[in-house]
């Protein structure tokens, strides 16, 4: 049995994905991150941290935050969306690797000035805003020629798609992003994708990380 500290945010997203996809018994206690929550004692006894998402596995008695290592703790324990050895499971780990140093950093500053320091800082919201840009265009010229980012689906799928799911919201167009397209429709379509943001719906919370 699985606990999701949770709000419906992309790195939120992707914990609910997997546990969907694993179809594992687990419940969500939901974090109002615009109410400051995650600053509340009960919570930051959990992590010192204070952020979502926060896995409780009560069955190893494990606490575990961060959402590349949640992904991966969960995959390895199942045996499931990463190859346990050979050049398949470092191309998953890479590309995990990508979302948590570059996509999902450089896409959050991005969506902070334009949705939260609108006014000033034109050097930081033009940085944010190429380097976004630069990320997606990495994505298309990945896609080409096959389905899913390591072309077997992953854990790094369930990293990545919640953040080009966020598109319109980046300023990003993907109409010249064919791939980036066909891509966001198939994972839409996934029923654990259409579970999961169905279930992370019933949350208040509006902030993108």
């Amino acid at each position: 049995m699985y606990t999701l500290y949770f709000a419906p945010t992309a790195n939120g997203h992707k914990i609910l994905i997997m546990l969907e996809a694993l179809g594992v018994p687990y419940r969500i206690r939901r974090i109002n991150l615009a109410q400051g929550e995650q600053h509340q004692p009960d919570f930051a006894r959990l992590t010192i941290h204070r952020k979502i998402p926060l896995l409780v596995d009560h069955d190893q008695a494990l606490i575990l935050p961060e959402s590349g290592a949640i992904l991966q703790y969960l995959a390895e324990k199942h045996l499931r969306f990463l190859p346990c050895v050979g050049p398949e499971r470092y191309a998953v780990l890479h590309w995990l690797a990508w979302q948590i140093s570059s996509l999902g950093p450089m896409a959050g500053q991005n969506y902070h000035f334009i949705h939260q320091e609108a006014e000033g800082n034109e050097y930081a919201r033009s940085r944010y805003q190429e380097q976004t840009v630069h990320l997606f265009n990495t994505v298309e010229k990945a896609l080409a020629g096959r389905d899913f980012i390591a072309r077997m689906y992953s854990i790094a799928d369930m990293a990545i798609y919640p953040w080009l799911r966020i598109h319109a919201q980046l300023q990003v167009d993907i109409q010249t992003l064919p791939n980036v397209a066909g891509y966001l429709k198939r994972m839409a379509a996934r029923e654990e994708v259409l579970t999961a943001y169905a279930k992370g719906a019933r949350s208040t919370s509006t902030l993108p990380g």
